[in-house]
């Protein structure tokens, strides 16, 4: 096939992930698709992959993304007459140790929530399911019926011939070599055989897209590591519906084929392949056996499968697959460029992926904004440290050892570390901080009292750090702390209409003088929550924007792509230019009062407002706000006299008890408050009315901005869902999000984040409450609520106001 001179969206890359994007937007969207391809369609990874299809994931709508592969991949056939090798097998998960079966417990109970069928079966079920198997050191296994395996080669052949019938070109054998890009945005794709005019461009190159995004300066942080697995000779008595295994404690994985056994597996001493550009040329290509690694992995698979020590073994693979720092995959729009989306680093889950990566990422394209809360694989996700070839390698090595492991709550990644320190990290450290790190950043999590260990003991239950915590909770809410958020993402944006600008991106009033700072969140088209923040105007011309550190390339990228054409403006990232003490407790006032001339009474400093104030020789944007339902200031200052500023402090405050005081009480305070945590309690799926804050949107005032059109066709309808909280008063019980919520003993929802509040004594949770009839407060007072946790139900106590709520006319005099 000639080049066309002209397409309305060019994907790159004909693997699984590329077919499946181009099949979507022509199928779904009619959209003009041409799709290149350097060698032969599924050349790459998808040749080579091993096809295992599971679909629960931690996330619900990653879940949904996976279930939606399922049901392509079972009707797909029928559509384009290519069969797929598509089996519904189902997947046996194995727990050997209390740790795995608490966290399949857990998992089970995920996957009620998200309206998946998960069992948890006994050693000799499973016996009875795979007779081959060993199975006397289990303590069980779980059973997701709905999984299966497929052939990754024809699928990906089923949806490319899916695409031609919807109207789009494939063409094999051209390469890209570039990009003609104005103002940053891409205007058209080179290649070998000659330039495409387009409007929009979908990076899905695979083990390549790192280089092609390179081209048009976007950085897509993937690690091509060595995955190795063989191909063994008909085994006698296997089933050919034989369930697929997954045996995490041994590390490997297992799948049925031809009547003989797929195994490979994910060890902790991983190969990575190059830094380096992958050669064009290795679209078919594999590395050499490499049988002194692979041991590990039989030796392990022989003790489960005994009938693997004397079966032939067919062929061996040992090809490069395409790993992120996080194990989660790639999806959405490119900060750096204007038109270019990408779908890549699939962690070997891109066959699992496949089908519902290219539904999303095609509507993502054409409409410009995620259809669902895919936070979790946004490119936004990174940042400009990812840039740094090293720390991506490390970072991902580490985190493809992890890829079996238990996964206990609040883990944190030890590769790459210390990466991006604060000026006081010496001073933290030798106050006895346990760092955990965020985008880069060490932050102090808790803080180790004399004579205990400075260091995270992860386990199911209660961890090493429960007491620490409390005791700097209960700190924060009797006297004062002092926490480091310096890592907070800054952003100003200045000139003669960032007014206009904000007006238009901004939920909430910003027209408030100068001095005036608000609470906002962005909304998308939908009118779902895609940031929450703060502004403060600090001039008529000028306003400092404050929000979580890891959305900073994301809000950054929100922002700028929001701005209305036209506008006269000015966006700044200054993150490292400033730091951040937020000082709170009753005695945030006393203490600062010591350490300043500026008079910082009710009168002269009201709640909601920024002032500049002197600590230290230092001019300081001080900002009256709260995130733990105290009495507090955001300290905002130039980075390098943080040091000077905070021994100020400790000096100032020492008379009234002040500490260093970590996240993780952080996080225990803003639970007993019930303020929101983005990612979580509030996403681009939820609503403010939905999620309780409707006071903080400008629908009474006659101003558009974005989002208001989709909340005005729904405002005054009885809401389908609500953000509510509970307690749980057994002190057993561990809350993390993700428990299914019961009414009534029917499902209604789960939890979208869980701890523990110390001042209140118990166990606290947040979840959306659904009724497709509609959730009122007569709905949600009526019922007897319990939450599933780890497979046990616990009475819960609803609430619809905050848990702990002190005299808000105190916290704001």
């Amino acid at each position: 096939m000639t080049l066309p001179s002209h397409a309305q969206i060019v994907v790159i890359g004909g693997g699984i992930i590329g077919c499946s994007t181009a099949y979507h937007l022509a199928r779904d969207h009619k959209a003009d698709v041409l799709l290149l391809e350097q060698g032969q369609l599924t050349s790459g990874s998808t040749w080579h992959a091993a096809g295992l299809v599971g679909q629960l994931r931690s996330s619900a709508s990653i879940t949904r993304v996976l279930k939606y592969s399922v049901e392509l991949y079972k009707g797909l056939e029928a559509e384009t007459g290519l069969a797929t090798g598509w089996k519904m097998t189902g997947c046996l998960r194995l727990a050997t140790n209390q740790d795995r079966w608490t966290e399949f417990r857990r998992l089970a109970t995920t996957a009620g929530s998200f309206g998946m069928d998960m069992h948890l079966i006994s050693p000799e079920e499973v016996k009875r399911m795979w007779p081959l198997m060993t199975t006397d050191d289990l303590i069980g296994a779980s059973w997701l019926p709905t999984d299966g395996q497929a052939s990754p080669s024809d699928i990906t052949q089923s949806l490319a011939k899916g695409a031609r019938m919807h109207g789009a070109k494939i063409v094999e054998n051209v390469r890209v070599t570039g990009f003609e890009i104005d103002d940053g945005r891409i205007l058209k794709v080179k290649t070998t055989l000659g330039d495409i005019a387009c409007e929009k461009v979908v990076n899905c190159a695979g083990q390549w897209a790192r280089q092609v995004g390179a081209m048009a300066g976007i950085n897509v942080p993937l690690q091509p590591v060595k995955h190795q697995y063989i191909v063994t000779e008909k085994i006698e008595g296997l089933s050919t519906d034989a369930p697929t295994i997954r045996d995490p404690d041994r590390r490997t994985y297992f799948k049925e084929e031809v009547g003989g056994l797929v195994m490979g597996g994910y060890e902790p001493n991983p190969q990575a392949w190059t830094t380096g550009d992958v050669p064009d040329e290795w679209g078919f290509r594999l590395f050499d056996d490499d049988f002194d690694h692979f041991e590990q992995h039989m030796e392990q698979a022989i003790a489960r499968v005994p009938a693997l020590e004397t079966v032939g073994v067919k062929q061996m693979i040992n090809g490069p697959e395409s790993f992120t720092p996080d194990g989660n995959f790639i999806l959405g729009a490119a900060p750096e460029c204007k038109n270019m989306f990408v779908g890549a680093g699939f962690n070997a889950f891109g066959i699992a992926s496949g089908g519902g990566a290219g539904w999303v990422l095609a509507q993502w394209v054409v409409d410009g904004e995620a259809p669902l809360d895919l936070w979790v694989v946004d490119i936004r996700r990174f940042s400009e440290m990812h840039r740094d070839r090293q720390w991506v390698l490390d970072r991902t090595l580490e985190a493809y050892g992890k890829h079996y492991t238990v996964a206990f709550p609040h883990e944190e990644y030890d590769s790459g570390r210390p990466r991006l320190t604060s000026p006081l990290y010496d001073r933290l450290k030798a106050a006895g901080a346990v760092f955990g790190s965020k985008l880069g950043w060490e932050r102090p999590n808790w803080f180790a009292p004399e004579g205990v260990e400075l260091k995270d003991r992860y386990s199911m239950g209660r961890q090493n750090w429960f007491d620490a915590v409390g005791a700097e909770h209960r700190h924060v809410r009797e006297a004062v702390g002092v926490f480091d958020q310096s890592s907070f993402a800054k952003f100003e944006l200045s000139g003669p209409d960032a007014l206009a600008a904000l007006d238009w991106i901004c939920a909430n009033d910003i027209r408030k003088p100068a001095g005036r700072l608000t609470y906002t969140q962005l909304l998308n088209s939908r009118g779902g929550i895609e940031a929450d923040l703060t502004v403060a105007r600090i001039a008529e011309d000028r306003f400092y924007i404050v929000t979580g550190t890891g959305f900073r390339t994301h809000d950054l990228g929100w922002i700028r792509d929001h701005i209305p054409e036209g506008l006269d403006v000015t966006l700044t990232d200054v993150t490292e230019a400033w730091g951040t003490l937020s000082l709170m407790g009753p005695k945030a006032r006393d203490t600062l009062a010591a350490a300043t001339s500026a008079e910082i009474s009710n009168a002269a400093f009201p709640f909601g407002h920024v002032r500049e104030i002197d600590i230290a020789g230092s001019r300081v944007r001080a900002l009256r706000v709260t995130y733990v339902g105290e009495l507090g200031w955001e300290l905002h200052a130039p980075i390098g006299d943080l040091g000077r500023i905070y021994d100020a402090l400790m000096g100032a405050g020492a008379p009234h008890g002040l500490k260093a005081v970590g996240y993780r009480a952080l996080e225990s305070l803003r639970l007993e408050k019930g303020y929101r945590a983005w990612g979580s309690d509030i996403t681009p799926n939820d609503t403010p009315e939905e999620a309780g804050l409707g006071w903080a949107v400008k629908l009474g005032k006659p101003v558009d901005f974005l989002g208001r059109r989709a909340l005005e066709t729904v405002k005054g309808q009885t809401l389908k869902k609500r953000l509510v909280g509970f307690t749980v008063d057994d002190p057993s019980v561990v809350l993390l999000g993700r428990e299914t919520i019961l009414r009534d003993g029917v499902a209604v929802g789960y939890l979208t984040s869980g701890g523990y509040g110390y001042t209140v004594g118990k166990n606290i949770g947040y979840g959306y409450v659904k009724h497709a009839e509609g959730v009122t407060d007569d709905f949600l007072t009526s019922g007897i609520y319990e939450l599933v946790v780890a497979m046990d139900k616990a009475p819960a106590t609803l609430h619809l106001g905050p848990l702990y709520d002190p005299d808000m006319a105190k916290i704001k005099a």
